[in-house]
């Protein structure tokens, strides 16, 4: 509830005028042009004959610790990428994500194993990221430019974030930079690199620019800290503690994940952080189905929700049915009775909002799964829905529910 009284009461500037008004702010948006300016972003030329610029803007967010305190103000530089177009100012756009699943295994193995998590984040990783294509930006809005004659512009020799092509510029970069630090990227999650020595391995696992470092082979960890801080601007957050927005907790008896804050933001958003919780995600023998009344509800607010509610999913397999595979069915044409069983799931999740999964220390590695299905459970279309959870190490790391 702290973090969230916290997050209200800190003003975001809805404009540069605002932000450059404010003490606090201005100085954030002088770190990011000193950030860009130092790495060689781009240089001023005139704007060729026939080219067109890409717009840009200015972000601000407050970044806040688990806890709720600030940790710093943000004001970040983003190109208007939509702008762009294809084959002129960007080619390919695809970077892998890291799987979730993934970062759940090694979760799993580090509480079994006593392996260390530590956490870095690249400062203006985009910024890192080779710019292939030629392409011009307008003048950053709020910033004073000596302008030696005639309509100077922009040109990018670093990607930015907001092109489309920044995400692959980086991740490409990055690739290059721990394969020749003798890495190995793995085949079933790209974002995984592994490096092993005899018994010793060192595993990184990478989510655009949050990196987590594991394994039992302590002084690789450290040449490799070394390697990337010489390579990328790091920082080092310590002990992994908060990683996409989920809240990890270590003690003796092994890792909690939770997603209590983005919970109660959820709670807070709708409405409903005072209302009665629920037993239960849904009614027993629910008879939920398509075109069930003929009151539509607001479709973008619906599929808003029920995407917060998979992405929560990750730590909470209890609403991984409800969420995945009942609600999400009628994103397309929901109505009020849809509204209200996702509205029952939120005052499940009131009854306990820091719930989640608990990796315990069992000393098994062993790989465990199960499955099972209903039988032509669907009302609609008479089909069934399977299920399955897998365990490494005796600790829940994937299910998967569908119809």
């Amino acid at each position: 509830v702290h973090f969230v009284k916290q997050l209200a009461e800190i003003p975001v500037p809805n404009s540069v005028t605002e932000a450059l008004e404010d003490q606090k702010w201005k100085e954030a948006m002088n770190e990011e042009m000193r950030a860009l300016q130092k790495n060689g972003t781009w240089e001023l030329v005139p704007l060729p004959h026939g080219k067109k610029t890409v717009g840009c803007r200015w972000i601000y967010t407050v970044k806040l610790k688990a806890d709720g305190s600030v940790e710093r103000y943000k004001a970040r530089l983003v190109a208007k990428g939509y702008t762009q177009r294809y084959g002129i100012d960007y080619q390919e756009t695809f970077a892998p994500v890291a799987k979730i699943k993934t970062i759940r295994i090694l979760l799993s193995l580090a509480a079994n194993l006593d392996w260390p998590l530590h956490q870095f984040d690249v400062k203006n990783a985009f910024l890192h990221g080779d710019l292939e294509e030629e392409v011009y930006m307008d003048l950053p809005p709020g910033c004073n430019f000596t302008r030696d004659k005639g309509n100077q512009v922009c040109k990018l020799k670093k990607s930015l974030y907001g092109l489309k092509q920044s995400p692959r510029a980086w991740f490409g970069r990055f690739t290059k930079s721990m394969k020749f630090f003798g890495y190995t990227q793995s085949n079933a999650d790209h974002t995984l690199f592994l490096k092993r020595d005899g018994k010793k391995l060192t595993a990184l696992i990478v989510y655009v620019d949050d990196i987590v470092v594991t394994g039992n082979d302590t002084g690789e960890q450290l040449k490799l800290q070394k390697y990337l801080s010489q390579e990328f601007e790091m920082k080092d957050l310590g002990d992994l503690k908060y990683f996409l927005g989920i809240e990890v907790a270590r003690s003796a008896n092994g890792i909690c994940l939770s997603q209590r804050k983005y919970v109660l933001d959820l709670l807070a958003e709708t409405g409903l952080l005072g209302c009665k919780p629920a037993d239960t995600p849904i009614e027993m023998n629910h008879k939920l189905c398509e075109g069930m009344d003929q009151e539509p509800t607001n479709k973008e607010q619906y599929q808003r929700l029920v995407g917060r509610l998979i992405y929560l999913a990750h730590t909470r397999p209890d609403i991984a049915y409800v969420s995945v595979s009942v609600v999400s069915q009628f994103m397309h044409l929901p109505s009020v009775s849809h509204r209200n069983a996702v509205d029952r799931i939120l005052r499940y999740l009131k009854l306990a909002p820091g719930k989640g999964l608990m990796f315990s220390k069992n000393r098994d590695l062993e790989v465990v799964g199960y499955t099972d299905a209903d039988w032509a459970g669907s009302i609609t279309d008479r089909r069934s829905t399977s299920g399955y959870f897998t365990f490494v190490g005796g600790n829940l790391v994937t299910w998967r529910s569908k119809k």
